[in-house]
């Protein structure tokens, strides 16, 4: 079968459509390769020039797995078994020689786009495939029919689809599901975002430019204040006069919370703890997020010493939990001592001046308490901002941020402050994470944001523990209570959903958040757990997954055995609808002649009767009602006798 040239560009299509979103990933050769590909078989095709030679095209191909060989040093991975599947997709459009080839690279289009789905599961995403899906098939039905114009196979590729949907639901419903994907993925699949373990001057004021989702918070019940809404991640110790981590620490006690603080009312619900559900957003890191201080999760996850909730793998999928969070505590007020010494080291020979005004607290100030309201006093009274571009500082950080630019983000006061403690002799330790949310009350539920990243400090009192104390609040209290927009003067370098305010706009950005929620939640989301939970509410009892197989194989059959009645019995009504049309064409041409069918006269006796009038015509007439009976009541007619039928009819003339 000799290809077309309106095939060779559907199939052209096809090609660039399945890989033009991995254009952002691809190595920058092997888009300008895959283009010039692209473009050399669209002017063979125009031109109608031959095909490239084989040895050329195993030249290119060898070139082009050396290429990758260089560049990633494998040839395993996602990213270059990726790249390799699209450079050979595009190479096999220059051996185009017979269907053979086509229904290959139709194939390749359909596994192509599996692999978007490793970068994006967006509900964007899936209709792009869709929509190329439908491209696909559209010239697959070409590839079939050959002289359908575009029209009717764009009809018969949607109708094809739109079949498929019944099948889809039953095998997504019903099909056993596994932890984690359904194939292995090396190391390098994962992508990581979000916090980091460490922390220096810009870390989180870079990531505040992100409006990238990090969690979204269902509550059951009433939800905390903003300003009780800090979201506990890494926990940094050790600080080297720039960047502060978590460091090292031997084992130690486990941590303990102690009888709800005093002035917290009992009667509050916060008081006896809140219970929410997190669905966390992949990032590739092991720590867990929770509302301070979580003191129990619904999954297998180990709540450190510093009270961080960390799992034993990253989290490389979207995770969901319950937690539940005591927002009225004491933490540890029996901490060890090495803990506490922990929390005293500084760096020495830096930040002179720092240490300086912090000694004098110290001297002046006979309690911890009293030195910490005198920091945060500072803060308050020397004329700092808070500014998401602060100014460069140089070797001693803290010392050019409290006295020369006064100028900072969030990590910029945490930082500081949990030095001068240290340096007054007051044991402190810096809390990454974010603070507050976006509630989104279409789908009752918080939207927390990269763009909500947030440091803050935690001070170890005697008698009441670690105390969490936020110095960003003594600056800018609104970033607290108001969120990040409300915080920043200029607020035009932050993204433009976090300081969008037009109630059209927000209204269209919930409704489309809403959306992605229920996808991530009943699509992606849909893990064994909550499988076996919607098999249970719709009456299937001891879900085993032999039993979901077996009613997997039964639904398909049904839905397969209904389609095929159904598209028989179209095919019937089709052919005899269209034979009583072409026999009552049959009769107007008799009645024009005076030959008029009485209501109630059949086929075969009006037949009868028109051959007594007209003697002459009578074995077109007879082999016309033969051939039109056969098509209406026996069932046994052929798949020519309808064209057969028409052509007696339109030729017969009286």
């Amino acid at each position: 079968m000799k290809l077309d040239a309106t095939l060779i560009y559907g199939l052209l299509i096809c090609i660039l459509l399945v890989s033009a979103p991995h254009a952002d990933h691809l190595l920058l050769w092997v888009n300008a390769l895959c283009a010039t590909l692209l473009g050399w078989r669209a002017y063979l095709a125009y031109s109608g020039n031959p095909l490239p030679p084989y040895w050329l095209l195993l030249t290119i191909t060898l070139g082009s797995v050396g290429g990758l060989l260089i560049s990633f040093h494998t040839l395993f991975g996602r990213e270059v078994g990726v790249t390799l599947l699209i450079l050979l997709a595009t190479l096999k459009l220059l051996e185009l020689r017979a269907a053979r080839d086509a229904a290959v690279v139709i194939n390749l289009a359909c596994f192509i786009i599996i692999t978007n789905f490793f970068y994006s599961q967006s509900i964007p995403t899936a209709m792009f495939m869709l929509a190329t899906l439908l491209v696909i098939m559209t010239t697959w039905v070409h590839l079939q029919t050959g002289t359908l114009a575009l029209q009717p196979r764009l009809r018969i590729a949607a109708v094809l689809l739109l079949q498929a949907i019944p099948l889809m639901l039953v095998l997504f419903v019903l099909f056993p599901r596994v932890q984690g994907p359904l194939w292995g993925l090396p190391q390098d699949a994962y992508a990581s975002s979000g916090l980091d373990d460490k922390m220096s001057p810009g870390s989180l004021s870079k990531l505040s430019l992100s409006d990238a989702v990090a969690f979204r918070v269902m509550f059951n019940g009433k939800p905390p204040r903003r300003n009780q809404m800090y979201w506990r991640g890494p926990v940094l110790w050790s600080f080297d006069g720039r960047t502060w981590t978590p460091g090292r620490t031997a084992r130690v006690k486990p941590a303990h919370l102690d009888k709800l603080d005093d002035s917290i009312n009992a009667s509050d619900n916060n008081a006896i703890g809140i219970d929410y559900t997190v669905t966390l957003e992949p990032h590739n890191k092991t720590w867990l997020f929770a509302l301070e201080m979580p003191t129990h999760l619904s999954i297998p996850a180990e709540l450190t010493y510093d009270f961080q909730i960390q799992q034993k793998s990253a989290v490389t999928s979207r995770l969901r939990y319950t937690a539940h969070s005591q927002l009225s505590y004491r933490a540890n007020v029996e901490e060890e001592p090495r803990q506490l010494r922990r929390a005293l080291s500084i760096p020495p020979d830096l930040n002179p001046r720092a240490r300086q005004l912090a000694a004098e607290w110290r001297t002046s100030l006979h309690s911890d308490e009293a030195v910490m309201r005198a920091a945060l006093n500072y803060f308050n009274r020397e004329g700092f901002q808070y500014t998401l571009e602060p100014p460069l500082l140089g070797l001693n950080t803290v010392d050019d941020f409290l006295f020369e630019t006064r100028k900072g983000f969030c990590e910029h006061y945490a930082s500081s402050f949990v030095f001068l403690m240290r340096a007054a002799g007051v044991p402190a330790r810096v809390v990454t994470g974010y603070q507050g949310g976006e509630f989104n009350d279409l789908g009752n539920y918080y939207i927390v944001r990269q763009s909500d990243a947030h440091a803050w400090a935690e001070v170890w009192l005697s008698e009441r523990g670690w105390v969490r104390i936020d110095p960003t609040a003594a600056i800018a209290p609104a970033r607290v209570q108001n969120g990040l927009a409300a915080a920043i003067p200029d607020s035009a370098g932050l993204p433009f959903l976090a300081r969008t305010q037009l109630p059209w706009l927000r209204s269209l950005r919930f409704n489309l958040d809403a959306l992605t929620n229920q996808w991530n939640q009943w699509v992606l989301g849909y893990n064994p757990e909550r499988q076996f939970a919607f098999l249970t509410r719709m009456g299937m009892e001891a879900v085993t997954w032999q039993k979901m197989a077996l009613n997997m194989l039964a639904g398909v059959a049904l839905l397969v055995g209904l389609l095929a009645l159904l598209m028989l019995r179209r095919l019937y009504v089709r052919n005899t609808d269209v034979a009583q049309a072409l026999y009552l064409k049959f009769c107007r041409k008799l009645e024009k002649k005076g030959i008029v069918r009485a209501a109630h006269e059949g086929a075969q006796n009006f037949a009868a009767r028109a051959v007594l009038l007209k003697p002459q015509y009578a074995d077109a007439i007879n082999d016309i009602t033969a051939r039109y009976l056969a098509l209406r009541y026996s069932g046994q007619a052929d798949s020519g006798a309808l064209p057969a039928l028409r052509h007696a009819i339109t030729t017969f003339k009286l």
